[in-house]
């Protein structure tokens, strides 16, 4: 059977709120129901929704158990990524159907029970449903006693058996196969006592002629378990030493539990009092010492508990399972043992014996400081068609090139199935296989240490799945992977104890729960070396709060925050500088008390702060009401002392900034971020700004080459495209460089690690900066960022921190004198650049030796002294000149068509001299003290005008401008009505201010479309202009009340309803020709309702008018 608990996760932040899994739940009917093997079965199945999984056809995948409880795959299914044809579904009225004789479907009898789902022809990737089981039978056994398949006899070791069948049959009784009772005579009941003395297998038949119905069940008398304390210094799980292989120690915390048995490959499978584990009371954990192991072999084991029960140790290292192991190929993961079909069921642990360990490389290696963390945050399975870490050791090489110095891989702890993202964990300490091998998983981390490559781990301890063995020992579905947790549970909630609660919520309170966590944090650090953790959804970690209730989630929980600095301080105690990362995306107070939490010793929780938002805006373009604004991404804004912000643009569970550009992003004329380059552009341009703000920052997968597939593409969890082929394209290329020199820059200038920053991303004009400054010893001491994010050409006023020059790092340090530090840029729409007051050593220096700083090389400069900030001539010498805004030209047009009345005004801020202004080389007037160094020019025609403006006594400086006057465009009104919804709407063209009469309500709009709610009757609407030469714009429109009438076809009498308020009304009859054949006022009453008599005319169609103030309906009736 293919893996029925291959459920995708849905990922836990705000996500989670939208994420669709590709698993359907499913309904079926069952037809006949009851049925037996050899009946033929209808399935009938409805709310699936085939275009989810992108297919037009579904199928049927199925397996059967048999009265062993040995499970068998239908023997047509085909294989999981191609499903056989015999299984395909018919569509039926919508729904999908197929039929089929059981014994012959399954290929067998003896059948008790059977399993099914529907899946796409290729399910891989989860496109399924639920999975269905159905008993088989009509003949039917109940055992009333004992009520359970595994009876533990406490007292004694006589075991009381009742049971009824559905038809008058004959019983037999078999313990451990051999027949022990029987009766003779056919009874609808059966009783005994059955007298055992060691763990027994007791099947009772029902026989009805050739039919056989039988129910198996167990029972033992409680083992005299050895009391005995956990010996010291033994761990939960497997305590092995390589240098010592013969030897294990298994140790296994079952609260409650009376009996335990080691079982696997050294006993068959099978309860033994040689591996009856020691239970130590105090501690209520089981134990056993197994010696004589075979060095470099493998030992697949279980638990079996209260021997009813196997599960696989909760430690395990690694486990096997009968579903998804088949497809993990050699190359991954070589040397997978075999699944003990038949012997046993669920999960089992692999344990090595190992005689090496890992021979480490990364003596020198320090972990990069946290505030200068750049994480690339990946999933193996789209990062590489290999998906493992082989294939992730082979691609180091770009990872460290484009700069990163740490990743922080998806989970790769065990989770159910393969593919996946990772968040559906079932066994939290054991490597997942479908990414290689635990040595394979050390050697990446080894080799990425050895690049100064952090690596991070991505852990969920909020819940895990039906696999997990503490679920399966207490639940409500005796053991079985689905269900709920049981009363008696003490390490999940029966309930979640939050609003974002996937699988089953962990009860952290719970002391056991604590000791699960510590235990697993620790090995994954002292045997991995993995540098830290992210803790998925910590939001989850509070006892307070149900499963509805999201304020009471996002609310400050004392619980919550004491727990996870409780978590803190025991990662830190095992690893002093690990990284502790939460993605807890909540309320800043929570938050801040974390990210302050023992700053003094160098520490602090470091929080992901998701900034998708804002950058997405920032990207496509829209930047009214601060829609853009990332200002949050400084820890100083957040009130916190230290940059513990783990700032991100994209993540695993965020849409791709490239898709929303390409998609949604804003234009104006012949720029559009829509277009590809553009959008590239626009993404150097968002990076330009987000990683030279100070702090910690994270990049998801391929971010660097512009990535452009929606979250959402082959559903939101399901497997993306793996473009490696990008980095091939030049465009995206520059992209990948353009990260990688602003990591190197960050990485290299001291700058980056100051407190003395602002942010300025909020205003509406698209003009970002950043301004940094530093007095710490270093090469820059002052840095600018400024770029603009619209989608227009844009020159604004920047303030630079001081005057003399500055160098635009990445355009090879290009020189640019600044004598003002407010001054004017002139920036196209995603331009950008990062000026120092230092040249950067990263990039080309292309500037020819200057000395004064005058733009003219030294070779060529007769004045070499020219002060800094004058204007100079090719040879270096001073000229005169006045500053670009030294004059006001402004022009006002004429006042209407045909009229010159325009005027050209000229003033000056620079009165120190005498101007001469000339108009279309006019004589000039002049601009002086007498005229308060202003003056017009008037009575102008429309057109254009040239304004020139001399100094008087200089020959050396002129100025022109060219004005034009203009003169007001046509006035135009058009009228859309909606009468259904009784508005109009005005579409107003020429004009800047507009001025509406409605029914004598006044409005004034300078849109160019104004919606107006009409009255019922007749409504006189007129527009004008602030222009009376413009004219004005009139038009009546009337609205009519609604009318309704019956009954039509008439025999004589029709009643009409007169919606509104009129109190008479006219009623016109016409003929079919048109022809008026009769008109009447009438009152309308109270109850609105007129009544005609037609009775009089002929057969034949007629037209009926219903005129009033308010109304004017005219509508066909037909006279029989």
């Amino acid at each position: 059977m293919k893996n029925q608990l291959l459920f995708p996760w849905l990922c836990l932040l705000g996500l989670l709120q939208t994420a669709t899994a590709q698993i359907q739940t499913a309904t079926v009917e069952v037809n006949p129901h009851p049925f037996g093997e050899n009946d033929t079965v209808t399935l009938t199945f409805s709310d699936i929704d085939l275009s989810q999984w992108g297919v037009n056809d579904a199928y049927l995948w199925a397996w059967s158990y048999n009265n062993a409880g040995v499970q068998q795959d239908a023997p047509n299914n085909g294989s999981w990524d191609n499903s056989n044809e015999a299984h395909k579904l018919q569509e039926v009225n919508g729904k999908l159907s197929i039929s089929f004789k059981v014994s012959e479907f399954f290929g067998r009898t003896g059948i008790t029970r059977i399993g099914f789902l529907v899946k796409a022809k290729d399910g891989t990737g989860d496109k399924k449903t639920q999975d269905f089981i159905e008993d088989v039978g009509t003949f039917e056994l109940t055992i009333n006693n004992p009520t359970s398949g595994f009876t533990l006899l406490e007292n004694g070791n006589t075991l009381s058996i009742s049971a009824t069948s559905s038809v008058n049959a004959l019983f037999e009784l078999y313990v451990d196969g051999t027949l022990v009772n029987s009766t003779n005579t056919p009874s609808l009941n059966y009783s005994y006592s059955l007298t055992i003395s060691d763990y027994s297998e007791i099947t009772l038949k029902a026989l009805d002629g050739d039919d056989v119905q039988s129910n198996v069940f167990y029972a033992a008398p409680k083992a005299d378990v050895p009391a005995a304390p956990v010996p010291a210094g033994l761990k939960d799980g497997i305590n092995y030493d390589p240098a010592n292989p013969g030897r294990a120690t298994f140790v296994f915390h079952a609260p409650g539990k009376q009996v335990v048995h080691w079982i696997g490959s050294l006993n068959n499978w099978e309860i033994s009092n040689d591996y009856l584990m020691n239970y130590d009371s105090a501690s209520e954990r089981f134990w056993i010492e197994l010696s004589g192991l075979q060095a470099n072999s493998d030992i697949l084991y279980q638990y079996k508990v209260d021997y009813s029960l196997a599960v696989a140790d909760p430690y395990s290292h690694l486990i096997i399972d009968p579903w998804n192991d088949q497809y993990i190929d050699d190359n991954t993961f070589a040397g997978i043992p075999s699944y003990p079909t038949g012997k046993t069921s669920n999960a089992i642990t692999w344990f090595q014996t190992k005689t090496t360990t890992y021979n480490w490389g990364d003596s020198g290696y320090e972990k990069p400081a946290k505030e200068d963390l750049v994480i690339y945050e990946l999933l193996l399975r789209d990062f590489d068609e290999d998906h493992s870490y082989q294939a992730l050791i082979a691609r180091l090489d770009y990872l460290e090139t484009l700069g990163v110095n740490a990743i922080e891989l998806m989970p790769v702890n065990e989770f159910d199935g393969n593919e996946s993202w990772g968040y559906n964990p079932s066994f939290h300490m054991a490597t997942d296989k479908y990414y290689g091998s635990p040595e394979m998983l050390k050697k990446l981390i080894d080799e990425s240490h050895q690049r100064g490559i952090a690596v991070i781990a991505d852990i969920v301890f909020n819940h895990a799945t039906g696999q997990n063995p503490y679920f399966r020992m207490y639940n409500t579905s005796n053991g079985d992977t689905g269900g709920s947790p049981s009363s008696d549970n003490p390490f999940f909630n029966q309930s979640a104890k939050h609003a974002y609660s996937v699988f089953y919520d962990f009860n952290h309170q719970y002391q056991g729960t604590q000791d699960y966590v510590k235990r697993i944090v620790q090995y994954w650090i002292e045997e991995f070396k993995f540098d830290g953790f992210r803790w998925d959804l910590t939001k989850g970690f509070t006892q307070n709060c149900t499963s509805n209730d999201e304020g009471c989630t996002g609310s400050y929980q004392a619980d919550r925050v004491e727990l996870l600095k409780k978590y803190a301080d025991f990662q830190w105690a095992v690893d002093d500088d690990s990284y502790v990362i939460f993605e807890h995306l909540g309320g800043n107070n929570e938050e801040s008390e974390w990210a302050n939490y023992r700053l003094d010793e160098g520490k602090g929780i470091m929080l992901w702060s998701n900034l998708n938002g804002p950058y997405s805006e920032a990207a496509m373009g829209y930047n009214d009401n601060r829609k853009s604004d990332f200002e949050w991404a400084s820890y100083k804004n957040r009130g916190w002392e230290e940059p513990r912000n783990v700032v991100y643009m994209e993540s695993h569970d965020e849409e791709r900034l490239m898709f929303r550009a390409l998609e949604y992003g804003n234009s104006s004329g012949s720029y559009s971020t829509k277009t590809l380059g553009t959008a590239l552009d626009r993404m150097g341009l968002d990076a330009a700004f987000f990683f030279t703000i100070p702090g910690p920052k994270m990049i998801w997968q391929f971010g660097e080459l512009g990535y452009d597939f929606s979250i959402d593409y082959n559903g939101r969890i399901g497997n993306k495209p793996i473009r490696w082929d990008y980095f091939n394209d030049p465009d995206r290329k520059d992209l990948y460089e353009t990260y990688s020199k602003l990591i190197a820059l960050r990485n290299s200038e001291v700058i980056f690690d100051t407190d003395d920053f602002t942010i300025n991303a909020g205003n509406s004009n698209g003009i970002k900066t950043i301004h940094l400054n530093t007095s710490a010893p270093g090469n820059i001491s002052n840095m600018l960022i400024v770029g603009n994010f619209g989608v227009t050409s844009k020159s604004v006023q920047v303030e630079f921190q001081k005057t003399g020059v500055w160098y635009d790092l990445f355009n090879n340090n290009k020189k640019k004198t600044i004598s003002e530090t407010t001054t004017t840029l002139t920036l196209q729409p995603g331009e950008w650049h990062i000026y120092a007051d230092q040249p950067s050593e990263l990039f080309p220096n292309d500037n020819f030796p200057d000395a004064d700083e005058d733009g003219v090389p030294d070779s060529d400069d007769n004045c070499p002294e020219t002060p800094l900030g004058d204007t100079v001539n090719l040879e270096g010498c001073t000229v005169f000149t006045l500053p670009a805004d030294a004059f006001s030209v402004k022009s006002v047009g004429s006042s209407c068509n045909g009229e010159n009345n325009g005027k050209i005004e000229i003033s000056t801020s620079v009165q120190d001299h005498t101007y001469l202004v000339s108009m279309n080389g006019e004589d000039p007037i002049k601009l002086n003290t007498g005229n308060g160094h202003s003056a017009s020019f008037l009575d102008l025609a429309p057109g254009i005008y040239n304004i020139c403006i001399k100094v008087e006594g200089r020959d050396d400086f002129e100025r022109c401008y060219e004005i034009q006057i203009t003169e007001p465009e046509t006035f135009t009104t058009s009228t859309v009505v909606n009468q259904a919804r009784n508005q109009v709407t005005l579409k107003l063209d020429g004009a800047e201010t507009y001025y509406i009469n409605l029914n004598e309500k006044f409005y004034v709009t300078t849109e160019s479309e104004f919606q107006l709610d009409l009255e019922s009757g007749s409504n006189r609407i007129s527009v004008s202009t602030d222009l009376d030469c413009q004219g004005s714009y009139f038009e009546e429109i009337f609205v009519s009340e609604e009318v309704a009438y019956y009954p039509n076809p008439t025999k004589g009498y029709l009643q009409v309803y007169v919606s509104g308020t009129d109190s008479k009304v006219k009623v016109e009859i016409f003929g079919s020709t048109g022809n008026l054949l009769s008109q009447k006022s009438m009152e309308v009453f109270e109850n609105r309702v007129i009544k005609l008599d037609i009775n009089y005319r002929s057969s034949g169609l007629y037209m009926v008018r219903i005129k009033g103030e308010t109304v004017d309906k005219t509508f066909k009736v037909i006279k029989e």
